[in-house]
């Protein structure tokens, strides 16, 4: 089975322009001591939109390797797949999420079974490390959780089981991912959806369970910072638990899903890390995306009216492109600058309102959000877009390398 190291973020590229520029932040975080694993990923959605294929996500990070001297473990992740679409990544994918999130509450035959397996007739007692108190659940606990997590455990099993047979081998990183559901599991789900993946035999190194609070794309988290901090250090505990009762893998670790920008809650996320001696993955993608368009824009010229056009299409089309995402963005049409406003806008005033800089008093989220699922549009633009990455590549790429390191990875992982 292939080891997926302790820390590892997912980089994400829609036009698969920028995995050079994506792994130099890798090689800064590297410099200054802290290893990382970059894990590229794009899901069957994407590439849909952008007329790629799993085999371009692989080309990519091989060519940004090899040109790095890159030495050190990286991935191939198939993002969000299921089993309708899984076979299409199996050949190019050393990573599999298996998003199972549309499973979740399915009543499965064998709750009541689970439930007597796992809790008799008396409480449950789940002792965490860490000085945490420890978890009780009585049989009713168990068999709701089962009721409502146990038919989308199986279908991680079956589709896992299909990547196996595919592959012929099992020499791949698997995750199980729940987070696109409408409730937080709680620490105890947590606990017994691991002990339904270790039934179904699932080797998972990465679990991606839904955390309370909004996880908007792109921007910063929504919600108590002080209950996720608590939430999260009970679930680092209850992975670490339930790795060792079940026979899990013991790197194990929490996946956080949407993560890009969550800046609030780096602080909680790096603490727990260094509490339990845990690791992490991080799961970004658009950020990437909304890099270029910034950089298109500050060059000004054809880059800016790119951009411009990219901005205006979007806001026409502002209900087509945000439905897929509804349950991760929240614009206000009403706050919404008017696009002949935005044609009137600088280069430098288009890419400050996009750009994601904490305490920046022209930083619009709702207009960052609009073009994060934009990116539709320039997918349409075809050439015209592609050819404008390509001549403004170095400052686009110089853009892609310090949001990577300077706004995520350093106060991620290097405690700055």
């Amino acid at each position: 089975m292939a080891t997926l190291p302790k820390f590892s973020f997912g980089v994400g590229d829609r036009f698969t322009r920028q995995g050079r520029a994506q792994l130099r932040a890798f090689e800064l975080l590297r410099k200054d001591g802290f290893a990382v694993a970059p894990v590229w990923n794009k899901s069957f959605r994407e590439h849909g939109i952008t007329g790629t294929k799993p085999e371009s996500v692989r080309e990519e990070a091989a060519a940004a390797v090899r040109a790095a001297g890159w030495t050190d473990p990286y991935f191939v992740d198939a993002d969000h797949i299921n089993l309708g679409n899984v076979d299409g990544f199996v050949a190019a994918s050393d990573f599999f999420t298996l998003d199972v999130a549309d499973y979740v509450g399915k009543p499965d035959p064998g709750a009541a079974e689970f439930a007597r397996r796992r809790a008799g007739a008396g409480p449950v007692k789940i002792e965490l490390p860490g000085g945490l108190p420890p978890l009780l659940a009585d049989r009713r606990d168990v068999e709701a959780a089962a009721d409502k997590f146990l038919g989308a455990v199986r279908e991680a099993g079956r589709i896992y089981r299909r990547i196996r047979e595919a592959k012929g081998h099992d020499d791949f990183v698997v995750e199980v991912s729940m987070d696109e559901t409408d409730q937080a599991q709680s620490p105890t789900d947590l606990y017994f959806i691991l002990a339904m993946v270790a039934e179904e035999k699932i080797p998972a190194q990465t679990i991606a369970p839904k955390f309370t609070g909004r996880f908007n794309k792109g921007v910063d988290y929504v919600g108590d910072l002080a209950g996720f901090a608590r939430e999260f250090e009970s679930d680092v505990a209850v992975a670490a638990a339930a790795a060792k009762a079940f026979g899990l893998p013991g790197n194990l670790k929490l996946s956080v899903h949407s993560g890009s920008d969550k800046f609030s809650i780096y602080p909680a996320i790096r603490r727990a890390c260094g509490k339990f001696g845990a690791g992490v993955h991080v799961k970004t993608a658009g950020t990437t995306w909304l890099e270029e368009v910034g950089a298109l824009a500050a060059a000004g010229g054809d880059g800016l009216a790119a951009a411009r056009k990219i901005y205006a299409e979007a806001h026409a089309h502002l209900e087509e492109l945000v439905k897929p995402y509804a349950a991760v963005i929240d614009i206000d049409p009403a706050a919404l600058p008017r696009p002949e406003e935005v044609a009137g806008w600088s280069g430098t005033r288009y890419a400050v309102a996009l750009r994601h800089e904490p305490g920046c008093p022209d930083y619009h989220p709702g207009f960052r959000q609009l073009i994060h699922v934009g990116y539709k549009i320039a997918a349409g633009m075809g050439g015209e877009y592609l050819s404008l990455l390509d001549r403004y590549a170095e400052a686009i790429g110089e853009a892609v390398t310090d949001n990577l390191y300077r706004r995520h990875m350093r106060p991620l992982f290097g405690g700055e």
